[in-house]
């Protein structure tokens, strides 16, 4: 395929050049992750990743949707779903792509998405209480805290350390400390 698309930021190894390819790589992901997928974050994480520039990204969803091949789902958190015609698309067009790349972007997709998801369903504060400064951890089930921990920690830079910590692991963290306090 031509190289026609914007290329800073994008691996020459592992990386696509190509806006036909980026469009079928996120038809691809979106109907592999059958999930509302944010935009901004997956031009974010494909840029990271050096398989696609953000610009070319957000372009290629912009255009997606004129298309009707994928559509806004939800306006407040930037998320779009696939359609009937991306998935299509994805299904058909998905052996144009290379293995290595298809396979890096998913994983990259699935991180980005579960991550999204702690997101929504954690709140994280740090505070301080006159010199000492803490961090307070929640999960969040329907609205009601399910877990709540409260570490003093360091200064800011630890803490910022520990929330990203929190929302990678949020669930496995929830349940190291149920077989923790069950043993």
């Amino acid at each position: 395929m031509e190289k026609d698309a914007v290329s800073a930021g994008v691996s020459q190894a592992g990386g696509l050049f190509s806006t036909a390819q980026i469009r079928i790589l996120i038809c691809y992901l979106l109907a592999a992750i059958n999930k509302p997928v944010p935009g901004r974050l997956l031009a974010d994480t494909l840029h990271y990743e050096g398989i696609a520039n953000c610009f070319e990204v957000n372009d290629s969803i912009a255009s997606l949707c004129k298309g009707g091949q994928l559509r806004l789902h939800d306006q407040k958190d930037d998320t779009y779903v696939i359609t009937d015609s991306g998935r299509s698309i994805a299904q058909t067009l998905k052996t144009s792509l290379p293995l290595a790349v298809k396979d890096r972007a998913y994983s990259a997709a699935i991180k980005m998405v579960s991550r999204f998801k702690n997101a929504k369903e954690t709140d994280i504060k740090i505070s301080r209480e006159g010199e000492k400064a803490y961090i307070t951890c929640s999960a969040i089930d329907n609205g009601v805290p399910l877990i709540s921990v409260k570490l003093m920690i360091a200064d800011e830079e630890q803490g910022l350390y520990i929330k990203e910590k929190f929302l990678d692991n949020t669930s496995e963290i929830y349940s190291k400390i149920i077989e923790l306090l069950t043993k």
